[in-house]
């Protein structure tokens, strides 16, 4: 079984993990040979990639792929797999049995702090999240066209080793703004391989949201985490008069409660499902700096 990921960042270094725990080979792409090298390194077959061109040892590791994961972002131009193997996947990859999009769940647009599950109407704010849902549609219409499964996992926030509050609070980055009834969904990247290999094992196809059980309060991460630490926690700051960059600032304009009802009754079990009890376990375990 061979797992090809297009976008082998953060997330998909976490997914090309789990998979290789269940003896799969496993391939990713990089945009830089830096990173390349580090991929080789934890065991992920690394090829880089602009984006642009499919080049021949790319297209030989996928001309094997049982399984494909595809997390680069959509450009103006749509989503780059899509645009470079369109009508030919199934040629470019005989094997093909499951796919996996990562999406996020910034395509359900702002819903007043309400609970959003997978059948709640998207209504997209920013344009990068726009172009998500048109990615979504177009692989969803590749896995019907193919006849196998293809998952769409739409992913709230991501935090794991590296990349957390103890990380900004260390850094001196960690603000705590005060937007009134403002909350966000977070997940760990660790449980974001293992809803990934859990979809790929069942053979599951769909929209499932990736998400933990706890949405919260933004601040509420930053004053567990200083508390954790045993530091002070950064002073409150107004939302409105805090200088923040537009996209930041475009973070604060949707607000909801983000359900993962579905794929814990499909049978996932998160090994995260609360932000308290992972943020002490990455600090008790010392892997929170990565």
């Amino acid at each position: 079984m061979h797992l090809v990921i297009f976008g082998c960042g953060y997330s998909g270094t976490a997914i090309g993990k789990a998979f290789l725990a269940n003896g799969f080979r496993v391939s990713g792409t990089t945009r830089s040979p830096e990173k390349a090298a580090s991929l080789r390194a934890a065991g992920i077959d690394a090829f880089v990639f602009d984006g642009e061109v499919l080049t021949d040892d790319l297209l030989a590791a996928m001309a094997s792929a049982t399984h494909l994961v595809q997390s680069i972002a959509p450009r103006d131009s749509g989503d780059p797999l899509i645009r470079l193997a369109s009508g030919r996947i199934r040629q470019l990859m005989p094997d093909l049995a499951w796919i996996g999009y990562l999406s996020t769940v910034g395509v359900y647009g702002d819903h007043k702090g309400n609970w959003v599950t997978e059948d709640t109407p998207c209504v997209p704010v920013s344009g990068r999240s726009k172009e998500r849902l048109e990615a979504e549609a177009a692989w969803a219409v590749a896995g019907q066209e193919l006849g196998i499964p293809a998952a769409v996992l739409r992913l709230s926030g991501i935090y794991g080793p590296g990349r957390n509050a103890f990380c900004n609070l260390q850094r001196g980055t960690a603000r705590r703004l005060i937007k009134k009834d403002q909350v966000f969904n977070r997940i760990r990247v660790e449980d974001i391989g293992a809803a990934t290999r859990f979809l790929a094992d069942r053979e599951l196809g769909g929209i499932y949201n990736v998400t933990d059980d706890r949405p919260g309060p933004p601040q509420d991460v930053i004053v567990e985490a200083s508390r954790l630490m045993g530091v002070e926690p950064p002073p409150e700051q107004p939302f409105e008069t805090a200088e923040l960059t537009p996209m930041a600032r475009s973070f604060y304009g949707e607000n909801k409660r983000v359900s993962n009802a579905k794929l814990k009754a499909a049978g996932f079990a998160f090994e995260f499902p609360t932000y308290p009890a992972s943020l002490a376990q990455l600090l008790q375990q010392d892997r929170w700096r990565g």
